[in-house]
């Protein structure tokens, strides 16, 4: 796909200024809200957001709101992607310098935010979990989503407590679980060796470079995690790495809501996922798309959304 005159030359209009041109920059790195971007620019909320405003119209970046926030980032592919690559490689790296190092305060943050939750709600995780959905009912759907068995290997990204590993365990030859919490992982321990599973694996890791080889499972699991990062389509795209041919990946997570307490109270980034956004990650990450399974709380709350990702097992051959 390539741009007409008119639009190169309206994104290029767009990019050429100093503060814009430190905001493609900074978006290159991961998609940003603008409170954030108006505090590693140093410049106050209305002036960014105008800056903001004029790049998006031009298509050079992408806005998306989510619930009173709202995020931006570059576009994941296409001419003007290519565009705004073009224009960050012709400039000098030291200039970004200085915004990269704030970015980085802002990464230490809220880290260091995410890690004391996470310490401290470690022993009650299971049940902040099913505040807002029948945990039964879910349950019940992603074992019938992941499919009878057995399986070779499975994994949990972002395990936590251990709870899919002990619901999916007994249908896998081995399992491995990842989190970056070591007070969740020992959690998630305990609940291993209860539940009698001998042949799994618990390692402290990342969900963006988990280490794990590519397509070496053929169950992968993200369950309830992709609310809480800055880039859950890095996430996506990682997790799709490690299905195996004729594997399976399920992201189980909520739908969009506007419950704007959880920020504050659970830590989390987004308010959920639309499928179309879901289903186009699974797509750029080279995975057949299945039908959504939604399922709705009984009363009041927020609805549980079931994505489905599959790699064919004759196209990962041809490829290989």
């Amino acid at each position: 796909m390539s741009l007409n005159a008119d639009a190169a030359v309206e994104a290029l209009r767009a990019a050429g200024e100093p503060t814009r041109l430190r905001i493609l920059a900074l978006l290159a790195a991961e998609e940003l809200s603008v409170m954030e971007l108006a505090r590693i620019l140093d410049q106050s909320q209305p002036r960014v957001s105008r800056h903001l405003k004029l790049m998006s119209e031009a298509g050079l970046i992408e806005r998306f709101p989510d619930g009173a926030w709202v995020f931006y980032r570059l576009p994941a592919d296409g001419a003007v992607r290519r565009l705004a690559d073009a224009v960050l490689d012709l400039l000098d790296a030291s200039a970004a310098d200085r915004d990269a190092a704030r970015l980085e305060e802002v990464r230490a943050e809220r880290d260091a935010s995410a890690k004391e939750y996470f310490e401290q709600v470690a022993p009650q995780w299971d049940r902040i979990r099913s505040l807002y959905v029948s945990e039964t009912a879910v349950e019940a759907a992603i074992e019938r989503a992941a499919g009878p068995g057995p399986f070779e290997r499975v994994v949990d990204l972002g395990t936590g407590s251990g709870r899919m590993l002990t619901l999916l365990g007994k249908r896998a030859k081995m399992s491995v679980g990842l989190d970056l919490s070591q007070q969740m992982l020992n959690i998630a321990r305990r609940n291993v060796a209860q539940a009698g599973l001998e042949k799994v694996e618990l390692r402290h890791g990342d969900i963006f470079a988990t280490r794990l080889p590519a397509h070496s499972a053929d169950l992968v699991i993200v369950h309830q995690v992709l609310h809480y990062l800055t880039d859950p389509a890095s996430a996506v795209a990682e997790a799709a790495r490690l299905v195996a041919p004729g594997g399976r990946l399920l992201i189980v997570d909520f739908a969009p809501h506007d419950l704007e307490r959880l920020r504050a109270e659970h830590q989390h980034r987004r308010l959920g996922f639309s499928d179309e956004e879901i289903g186009r990650w699974l797509e750029e990450a080279g995975l057949g798309r299945s039908a959504p399974i939604a399922l709705p709380p009984d009363t009041e709350g927020l609805t549980v959304t079931i994505w489905i990702g599959d790699r064919p097992a004759a196209a990962a051959r041809r490829s290989a």
